[in-house]
């Protein structure tokens, strides 16, 4: 019996991925006129927490140093997005987890701030039970921990419940805790996705094999 479903959020509530890399590149060309491509965006940022991947960008930094380049990044991308659409089909699963009483969990590695701040450009900030940022935890994706919290503060089980992500760490921490995970093909190619440890993967929302999946597991 379904009781719960778990969300990232970058990439999987709403495509943020593009605005994401013009920040960092505006942020390491204007650090120190580096430039980032696509596809390094792709293999050493998308789905990271900050703590680890600013350590990895800026090695020669301390931390101090790379908190507030961190925190400048954010800013960037929160001033490029004062408003975000869902992915397609989004509100329509929120309004069937409420008609069938499923809680709902924001899992995200991307800062409190941000998580705010996207909830809100989509009209979505009154929509999830909680909103756990895995930064405020010891251990971010792809550990785990952030995906076992979220489904203790929901009081469910890894088998009563479903993950969606869209990264690969994302995908890795989901199914690590034992949840179904459904990927979302916005950021990485499905075989990818599936590498990782996605059960099912799919565009958006709409997919009628989610629908299944969902109406199956909602049956006592």
């Amino acid at each position: 019996m379904l009781t719960a479903l778990l969300f990232d959020l970058d990439g999987t509530l709403t495509d943020t991925d593009t605005l994401h890399l013009q920040a960092f590149r505006d942020l390491l060309f204007e650090h120190d006129g580096r430039k980032l491509s696509t596809a390094e965006f792709e293999t050493r940022v998308s789905g990271r927490a900050n703590l680890e991947l600013f350590a990895d960008l800026f090695p020669e930094l301390s931390l101090a140093e790379r908190q507030a380049l961190a925190d400048r990044k954010e800013a960037l991308f929160r001033e490029r997005s004062p408003r975000l659409q869902p992915l397609p089909g989004l509100l329509g699963v929120l309004e069937h987890a409420r008609r069938t009483k499923l809680g709902l969990c924001v899992v995200t590695n991307a800062p409190r701030l941000n998580a705010e701040h996207m909830l809100q450009a989509m009209g979505l900030d009154q929509a999830f039970d909680h909103v756990l940022v895995a930064e405020e935890l010891s251990r971010a994706k792809p550990d785990p921990l952030p995906y076992l919290t979220g489904l203790q503060r929901l009081g469910a089980e890894a088998a009563q419940a479903l993950a969606f992500e869209d990264s690969l760490p994302g995908v890795t921490a989901a199914n690590a805790a034992g949840i179904f995970t459904v990927g979302l093909s916005t950021t990485q190619p499905a075989q990818r996705l599936l590498e990782a440890g996605a059960q099912l993967v799919i565009e958006d929302f709409d997919d009628p094999r989610l629908w299944a999946l969902l109406e199956t597991h909602g049956q006592p």
